[in-house]
């Protein structure tokens, strides 16, 4: 496996690069991670993909992560010397989507889901139905192995083609890649709660309608704003909002995150990821401190997990991390990319949502988390 970050945007830099790595007997996959403001649009970038003789997979983020810095243009490729199995579930937003039945097809095909291999899991992250994708992917594919991915897409919040396949660009979908490797998977957020619990009243997939029976913006407002001394106003819900993330409990859980991410119908909010009705939240607030704090604890627990399951030193580090923990954090996230370094190649996404299995326990569809992959080839056991 080698790594490789392109400065240059442009789609004439990709295809130069991936014609060159064609031309290599070691490269038969790559694994893409680009930037949004590369302006990367299907007409583009299809007629690349297509005619690149070798399996290009990935996805287009808010901003990508390379060594250390984060970045809102470029692209980061990592080769691979075998061809990756993949498969995309569409209509991540209908939702009497069937789920079940592709993914029942992966477990029957797939090879063996033994430990050995790590599963990468890119959605369209302003998808509706991403958490009950995620609850189908669980219940068909199990925990035999570990899932590791994220939200794609713009902070435009516009929806439009984000995942990178042979065939093309595409949206309102997921992308699952199966990677040969070993791996540890560290989970951590840094958000506590400033509020009581609240029953989610009425809630629409990823629309919150109202908490303990009242408006849930109303509700919402009154809180955050008295704990922050902001007012919200017509056109900085999201300023404010990126602080006061809701937080579900979950039993022996430590709280799923959700971010608020606009208003709808004035009274009702749009999150990242769905908030079941009958659940309990409570919002949340963090500092750049206890944040950092997370993205130590979650690579403590990567390496601890990779070395229940390797001898030799991880080869490589994903790090999938919020978007809005870098508009929180502003310059303070190169401290967290510094947490999370180690004698290994580290690249990755800043998202729209984080996916993992952290250890053994139930997958998730996280906010606002930090979320460390430590990978490494079987061979090197």
């Amino acid at each position: 496996m080698k790594t490789f970050f392109l400065e240059d945007p442009s789609v004439e830099t990709l295809k130069a690069q991936l014609e060159q790595l064609k031309s290599q007997p070691d490269v038969s996959s790559i694994l893409v991670f680009a930037a949004d403001d590369n302006g990367w649009t299907p007409e583009l970038v299809d007629p690349i993909l297509s005619s690149a003789n070798l399996t290009v997979l990935g996805g287009i983020f808010p901003q990508v992560i390379y060594e250390g810095k984060n970045y809102t243009q470029g692209t980061v490729l990592v080769t691979f010397p075998t061809a990756l199995q993949w498969s995309v579930v569409d209509q991540l937003s209908n939702l009497s989507a069937d789920f079940d039945t592709p993914l029942a097809h992966l477990a029957d095909h797939w090879d063996t889901f033994d430990g050995s291999a790590t599963h990468l899991v890119f959605v369209d992250g302003l998808s509706t139905c991403i958490a009950t994708f995620i609850e189908a992917v669980f219940m068909n594919l199990g925990l035999e192995q570990n899932y590791l991915g994220g939200g794609a897409g713009s902070l435009s919040f516009v929806q439009k083609p984000c995942l990178i396949t042979p065939n093309g660009l595409v949206q309102d979908s997921a992308l699952l890649i199966r990677l040969p490797l070993l791996s540890g998977i560290g989970v951590s957020h840094g958000w506590t709660p400033i509020s009581e619990p609240m029953k989610v009243t009425e809630s629409n997939k990823n629309h919150v309608i109202s908490l303990d029976w009242k408006p849930a913006f109303e509700v919402y407002r009154a809180l955050v704003e008295s704990h922050s001394g902001q007012t919200f106003t017509d056109d900085n819900f999201f300023d404010i909002a990126k602080s006061y993330p809701f937080g579900i409990s979950k039993l022996d859980a430590e709280l799923i995150v959700r971010d608020p991410l606009m208003l709808k119908d004035t009274t009702g909010m749009v999150c990242v990821g769905e908030v079941p009705e009958g659940s309990f939240v409570r919002i949340l607030n963090g500092t750049p401190e206890s944040l950092i704090n997370a993205a130590s604890e979650a690579s403590e627990r990567a390496q601890q997990a990779f070395n229940s399951v390797s001898n030799a030193a991880p080869s490589l580090g994903c790090f999938i991390d919020c978007i809005s923990r870098v508009l929180f954090m502003q310059e303070g996230i190169l401290e967290e990319f510094k947490q999370v370094s180690g004698d290994y190649t580290l690249f990755g996404a800043l998202t729209l949502g984080e996916i993992a299995n952290s250890g053994q326990d139930y997958l998730e569809f996280y906010n606002k988390t930090a979320v460390l992959g430590l990978l490494s080839s079987p061979t090197d056991k």
